[in-house]
């Protein structure tokens, strides 16, 4: 997975381009309080429970994804978003090739 990322005022591919596989993953921001990610989630794909280091916003861009948090299991679909509150326990399923935005408000001091 190639972890390159953009300088200020550099237009972003948010989307990228490709079959949905794990090299389409991509961190497209990151700073010293903020990362933005594309993460691209094959079919059937499961991530367990896991925390993100701050505030994390996540916008489906493709595909449907199942998102555990909170008690409750909400499914993503192209154009929803979701937040949760730092470190939030989370995790997910791809019902189907799905890509995320993940944007992280990181906890730094």
């Amino acid at each position: 997975m190639a972890l390159t990322h953009s300088a200020p005022g550099e237009l972003i591919d948010v989307l990228g381009s490709g079959p949905i596989a794990p090299e389409r993953s991509s961190m497209l921001v990151r700073t010293e309080h903020l990362q933005i990610f594309r993460y691209a989630l094959p079919a059937g794909k499961i991530v367990d429970t896991h925390t993100a280091a701050g505030l994390m916003v996540v916008h489906c861009l493709e595909g449907d994804v199942d998102f555990a948090a909170r008690g409750e299991v909400r499914r993503l679909t192209p154009g929803v978003m979701l937040y949760l509150p730092n470190r939030e326990p989370h995790a997910l399923t791809a019902v189907t090739d799905a890509l995320l935005l993940l944007t992280i408000v990181l906890d730094r001091v």
